[in-house]
This record gives C-alpha cells, structure tokens and sequence, in this order.
C-alpha cells in the first residue's frame, strides 16, 4: 500500500536519511521516537508539504513522489484540530467537498456514516468553541476521511486531551479502522496506544529507522540499545557472552542459549524481574540476593530498584506486594527473572 524507498530529505539543520518502509493496505501502523527524531517530517513528506531530496513514495504501487498533496489520496490529521472557528461540525466536515468530486448521494451515505461511528450527529450545528478536546478531534477525524482517502495520517491525535477524552478518542479511531480499508500511520509517544491501536510499527530516532517490526516484538525483543530503552527496558546492560551465560560486571545471568556473538547488550523488562524474601526454587534460572535501594510510586505500580554487587536492577510490583514483603530502602531480597525473559543483541 505505502511503499518509501531511500528517503532522503534535507531541513536545514535537519535531516531524514534513507527511510525505508512498506506499510499494508488497511493496516494501523504507528510511528514511534523521541522528540526531534523525525516522524512529523516523515508524515509530511508522505502527504507532499515537505520537499524530498532524494527517492520516492508510492500508494497502492502509483508513485506520487511529484504529485501536488491534493492529488495523493491522503489525509491528515494533527494534535491541534486545526478546525475553523465560524465553520458548523457539519460545515467543518463537508469543507473538503469544495475541493473534491465526490458523488452527491455516496457523500451523503459516507457523512451520515462517519457522524454515526464518531457519535458526531448531535453535534452537527455546533461552533468548535463549544465542543470538547475529544470532540473537537473526532470531528478533525470526520473532516479528514469526508475525502474518501485511501491513506490518513495522524500526527499525535491524541497526546492533548484529558485522559477520559483520549480513551474516547482512541475507542473512534480502532472503530473506524474496523469498519473501513483505509490504511492508518500514526505518530505516538504512548505505548498503550500503540498496543492497543497497531499490529505494526516503526521507532525513529535522529532521522533514521531504527526497528520495524510486530508491536510485540519491538518492546520484547528491541534490536538496539537505544530502542531497548525508548521502549522501557530499564534493565540494560553491556555483557560479554561466554557461551550460554553473560557476564555482566561480577554477576553471570543465564540466557539458556548461545549468542552469537562475544559480547553485547543484555536487556530485561522491569516487569519481568520478581522480587522476593526468599530465593525461588522454580524455573527462575537467574536468582541474585540484593538490596533495596529504592520505592518510587508509579501510579498502579511501585518501581523498586535493587542492588546486587555493582549492579542495580528495577522491578514493577504491586502495592499490595510492596505491603506483603514489606520492602522498604535497605531490605534484603533476591532478584530473580526467567532465562527466557532476557533478551540479547
């Protein structure tokens, strides 16, 4: 559907360099990355604001590298709503008709479709200054898809609403992908967005594509160091691998299997370290006594954070585990975690 081949684009001081990407038809794809790494420049290319440099885009296998934004097929949708303020929700979201042949009576079928799934009908005669942040997105959603795009982008669509709006919003989003075959691309920082909207996904940083791949596989199985950390591997580690163990300062963690490589980086996720009392006699191959050097309230989740010799491990436990073990600064404990739970690179 999307296909980039070596994407080169020069911004001043700013640069996208040779950005490769396919993304399927009706898929949900999300773009990740720290600020400044370069996803709204990749969006805006896609859509034709942004002059390229060098390579090409093509939708559905027609290159529209050189065509004008209005003949790509894509739409856009950015965090701000970008709404006018003396236009209706109806007017809003009809707005692009002006600019686009579309049969009368298919436009007709198509706003009364996207007023239903945005649950929008009621609202048609409001002003935006009137409307919720949550609102006033879906309605920027509406306008977006009016066009019958084959393509919409969505740039942090959600990243400035309320909590109970940006649940609301996201519910529309996985609704009208659902029910439609246009394909999505959206720009996130929130990993539970990602999880819970895209099967796919991609993290930039300084311009450039560090991973593709399954969602699952990204935040299990990072491919470098700086993706294991943008995606909350708090446990990472440079290791020399000896055959199936690696050695990480004065500890030997077990992986169960040989690297190939002689040395690397080890990573672990905090939720998959257990914290004990006692040491685990199960199938926890890595077991450690530590102590506790640290609680820090997460919201749901307490972070504790352990040492064991010259290495310091996080954890993710629950209150009522924290008030079980009764953990506090300078405890005694074990720090343990499957062989499968760590991963290497």
């Amino acid at each position: 559907m999307i296909a980039i081949r070596g994407l080169t684009i020069d911004l001043r001081d700013f640069h996208l360099r040779d950005i490769n990407l396919e993304i399927a038809e009706n898929e949900f794809f999300i773009l990740m990355g720290p600020t400044g790494a370069g996803k709204t420049v990749l969006l805006e290319a896609i859509v034709g604001l942004i002059p390229i440099k060098n390579g090409a885009i093509s939708i559905d296998g027609r290159d529209i590298t050189a065509l004008p934004p209005e003949k790509r097929g894509i739409s856009i949708v950015y965090q701000d709503y970008a709404l006018f303020p003396h236009l209706t929700v109806l007017d809003n979201i009809t707005y692009g008709l002006h600019f686009h042949k579309i049969d009368k009576r298919k436009a007709q079928g198509r706003l009364a479709k996207l007023l239903e799934v945005l649950n929008l009908s009621h609202l048609q005669h409001r002003l935006p200054t009137n409307l919720s942040g949550g609102e006033k997105q879906r309605v920027s959603v509406a306008r977006a898809l009016m066009v019958e795009p084959k393509v919409l982008l969505l740039d942090e669509p959600l990243s400035a609403l309320d909590p109970g709006f940006r649940e609301e919003v996201r519910g529309s989003l996985k609704k009208l992908h659902q029910t439609s075959s246009i394909t999505f691309l959206m720009v996130t920082h929130d990993f539970s967005e990602a999880l819970s909207l895209a099967g796919r996904a991609a993290v930039m940083n300084n311009g450039r594509i560090e991973q593709v791949g399954e969602i699952e596989d990204i935040f299990k199985r990072p491919n470098s160091a700086f993706v294991a950390d943008f995606v909350g591997m708090k446990n990472l580690f440079h290791a020399e691998f000896k055959g199936t163990k690696a050695l990480v300062s004065d500890l030997e963690i077990e992986l169960g299997v040989t690297p190939p490589n002689s040395h690397g980086y080890i990573a672990i996720r905090p939720e998959d370290i257990v914290i004990s009392r006692r040491r685990f006699s199960s199938s926890m191959r890595n077991a450690f006594s530590a102590v506790v050097t640290a609680v820090i309230d997460q919201g749901f989740y307490y972070e504790v954070r352990a040492q064991s010799g010259e290495v310091g491990f996080a954890s993710l436990i629950t209150k009522s585990s924290l008030i079980e073990l009764k953990l506090r600064e300078t405890s005694d404990v074990f720090v343990s975690f499957k062989a499968t739970a760590v991963h290497f690179f």
